[in-house]
């Protein structure tokens, strides 16, 4: 008997291991159109940042692994797909913070970007005890899906690059950005906000590192290009508001600014501390991602260390402002409004 089921449950593992994950998929395996708050429920995911490639939105997340009273445990770095912002298939892990040999643990947040065909990922680790501190390292692949390795065999960005910075953790959160005329750009920062032009190469700095003043910075820039406006939107911090963190943004006409705050378009995050925005534009639509500490996974319920993405639909006004945001449980699965 035990030999006349192996087959069959050999079969079942491996169904079960190419399934959609999430709400996205039934117990059976038959996709679903259900697009609802959080995305994926079987773990907790953190620090959403999207990638379009053709008619696919790759997601790279963290992979939330607190368990008890502890504050972070992220060891490795996951990609989801979609081309339908409905049903999600789950790709598994793309890299973890010791594939930088210099890197000693935490997958703190990323994001990746496509330049010639390749594929660059940028993110923060924790530096092994020769540069102490946050650093933000540069991987690379020929597919969004990785596996990504190393493309320098050190840190773009190191704690003591920027001394200015307040404590060992101003390194962090890294947006990168192509703009028309072909320059790539990296801002990042916690306290500070940071940014520097990048070679042609896409991982070495082309420039000095610079800073510019953001009204109640706090940490997680994500830039984006809507028309002819840049958009620097941020985790903020106003304690008139709330002690969590809200989500604030600043556009300009040009990469390098002058910013003018516009304001503040998410409230905090449920039972989450922080929140960290992701916004793209897929087939004609505007997104905002984000996480939330809503989220229970066996026994360990969500939390700061233990957050899970969630996604809106994110609408502009006619002169150029972004709507706030309402975070719901419906997610995109409610039909848009304009």
């Amino acid at each position: 008997m035990r030999f006349l089921l192996l087959p069959i449950c050999c079969a079942l593992l491996l169904a079960c291991a190419t399934q959609p994950v999430g709400r996205s998929a039934s117990s059976n395996g038959t996709p679903q159109r259900a697009a609802t708050n959080p995305l994926f429920t079987d773990r907790h995911t953190a620090d959403p940042a999207p990638l379009v490639v053709g008619d696919t939105l790759y997601l790279y997340v963290g992979h939330d692994m607190a368990r008890g009273d502890q504050m972070f445990n992220i060891t490795e770095w996951l990609v989801y797909s979609t081309t339908d912002m409905a049903t999600w298939t789950a790709h598994g892990p793309v890299m973890k913070p010791t594939d930088f040999k210099w890197a000693s643990r935490d997958a703190w947040a990323s994001e990746a970007i496509e330049k010639d065909g390749k594929f660059y990922f940028y993110t923060t680790v924790e530096h092994d005890d020769t540069h102490p501190g946050k650093a933000i390292g540069v991987a690379v692949s020929d597919s969004p899906l990785g596996p990504f390795v190393d493309a320098r065999g050190s840190a773009l960005v190191s704690n003591d690059m920027t001394p200015q910075g307040p404590h060992t953790w101003d390194d962090i959160d890294p947006t990168v950005f192509i703009d028309d005329d072909g320059s790539a750009w990296l801002m990042w920062g916690n306290a500070n906000f940071y940014y520097a032009r990048l070679k042609p190469d896409m991982i070495e700095l082309d420039g000095p590192i610079m800073q510019a003043e953001l009204p109640k910075y706090e940490e997680g820039p994500w830039l984006h290009k809507r028309g002819e406006l840049y958009y620097l939107t941020y985790a903020s911090r106003d304690k008139s508001v709330s002690e969590d963190e809200l989500i604030s943004y600043a556009t300009a006409p040009s990469v390098t600014g002058p910013w003018t705050y516009r304001g503040e378009i998410s409230g905090p995050a449920q039972n989450s501390f922080t929140i960290h925005p992701g916004i793209v534009e897929f087939k004609g639509d505007w997104y905002f991602f984000y996480h939330h500490g809503g989220l229970t996974v066996g026994d360990q319920g969500g939390g700061l260390g233990r957050r899970a993405v969630a996604v809106e639909h994110l609408y502009y006004r006619e002169d150029g402002s972004i709507v706030p945001i309402t975070h719901t449980a419906e997610g995109v699965s409610r039909p848009r409004t304009r």
